[in-house]
């Protein structure tokens, strides 16, 4: 063969497979791209699944760590994927027979409140919720080590932030902690392992810690949530996800309010 012509094939060659490597790659990006819709015909009011969970929707009032209602939150109420908020009816169930309800913080949130988070979270001179949720820390690195993020498992619909009530306190259980506390406190392995239930003790570098029990109640919670389909996030001791969620490339940017059949 003439290496003109040769030099040519190959050059052909080497085109034809960056383009098939491209289009393969172009493709495997479009795959796994988050994809926005206000279709909220798979959800249900969670309270229409499980009656007995307490509503403290944080985010349809002033105590969070915004220190403001956040867009989005247009009723007090909380909104999950069908398939989430039955296998939460199941954990609902599990923790009843122990003496206990389900108190929920948060569960399906909008995007337009994961934007109101990112906002806040570049105002770096409001501060004015600072003492209750982030004193150890400056709200610079909220976005670096990742406590704000444009984007949430939360608006995909089958997330939930949790706790437990006892019903025999009539108060919440102890966990030793807040929700959306920003810190290593809230970590499920703090002070102990998860995966065994084993207190192991210690304190954080501001000097905090939590007792045996605090982290026994935060381990009560988390098992029955892991039994009944629930993944944790290795963060925050309150946050779940259901391991099979029906839209894990979806994001919804319907408000959170009663939905009406």
């Amino acid at each position: 063969m003439n290496k003109k012509y040769l030099w040519l094939f190959i050059a052909l060659l080497l085109v034809f497979g960056a383009i098939l490597l491209i289009n393969r790659f172009g493709k495997e990006k479009q795959e796994t791209a988050l994809s926005p819709t206000d279709d909220s015909s798979q959800f249900v009011n969670l309270t229409d699944v499980v009656p007995d969970a307490i509503l403290e929707i944080r985010y349809f009032g002033t105590y969070n760590f915004v220190g403001t209602r956040i867009d989005g939150y247009e009723e007090p109420t909380a909104l999950m994927t069908r398939i989430a908020a039955d296998s939460l009816k199941a954990v609902s169930d599990d923790v009843i027979a122990q003496g206990y309800r389900l108190k929920i913080y948060d569960a399906y949130r909008p995007q337009k409140g994961v934007d109101h988070f990112v906002r806040w979270a570049a105002d770096i001179p409001d501060t004015i919720m600072k003492t209750y949720f982030y004193p150890d820390l400056d709200k610079s690195v909220l976005f670096d080590q990742e406590y704000i993020m444009a984007k949430s498992g939360h608006t995909r619909g089958s997330t939930v932030d949790i706790t437990l009530f006892d019903m025999t306190t009539e108060k919440e259980l102890d966990m030793g902690g807040t929700f959306d506390w920003f810190g290593v406190e809230s970590h499920p392995d703090f002070c102990g392992n998860p995966d065994t239930g084993e207190y192991t003790g210690g304190s954080s570098p501001a000097g905090r810690s939590i007792t045996a029990e605090q982290f026994a109640n935060r381990m009560i919670l988390r098992n029955a949530m892991l039994r009944h389909g629930f993944k944790a996030l290795d963060s925050e001791w309150w946050h779940f996800t259901l391991k099979n969620e029906p839209f894990p490339d979806t994001y919804f940017t319907f408000p959170v309010r009663k939905l009406t059949k």
